[in-house]
């Protein structure tokens, strides 16, 4: 785990995913993402839990990076009723791979709109939300509003003509001057 004063953090994130039989004939198997585990090991696809036919699997180890730039974005996260993770999946033959992780609502956002992956959204215990908001405090900026001023030109006087004064030809006013057929004065 790297400090938060850092511009990039990282942390090792296991993810647990449970397997449970379909409800229909077309799905053998449910794959849901239950909890993550803030600096676990690596593994792959390590039993830890069988309920009957649920069983439950850590899955991976991937690092959740944070960086300086998305600290807006980590607030709005954590100020959410229930800050969570979120996990991005491809469906596989037998079981999902599991490609990324992310604390970005906003990111997470992008990952769902493109359709070909599947967004998991996780609780975060208590010690990851501890440790994202040490991160984001110390690197957002508050951005002051500032009102945009209006210019001073009046648009409720009549024109005294319409397009290009260059132009000659009274039928086609809205031709541009450096076209073959203008004619300049």
């Amino acid at each position: 785990m790297t400090p938060a004063h850092e511009r990039i953090a990282t942390i090792p994130l296991g993810i647990v995913i449970r397997r449970q039989p379909g409800v229909t004939k077309w799905v053998k198997h449910v794959w849901r993402v239950v909890a993550v585990l803030p600096g676990a090991s690596k593994v792959d696809w390590h039993e830890l839990r069988r309920e009957g036919d649920a069983i439950e699997y850590h899955a991976t180890t991937l690092p959740l990076t944070l960086h300086r730039a998305d600290a807006e974005a980590y607030l709005q996260s954590l100020s959410a009723d229930q800050p969570s993770v979120y996990i991005v999946m491809q469906g596989g033959a037998t079981r999902p791979d599991i490609t990324h992780v992310t604390a970005s609502a906003f990111e997470a956002q992008d990952f769902a709109d493109t359709g070909e992956e599947i967004v998991e959204k996780v609780p975060m215990p208590e010690g990851l939300v501890a440790w994202i908001r040490d991160f984001a405090q110390t690197h957002h900026d508050e951005e002051p509003f500032v009102k945009r001023r209006r210019d001073k030109k009046r648009i409720d006087l009549d024109q005294d003509g319409i397009g290009d004064a260059r132009v000659r030809q009274l039928a086609d006013v809205y031709r541009a001057p450096g076209s073959k057929r203008a004619v300049l004065q």
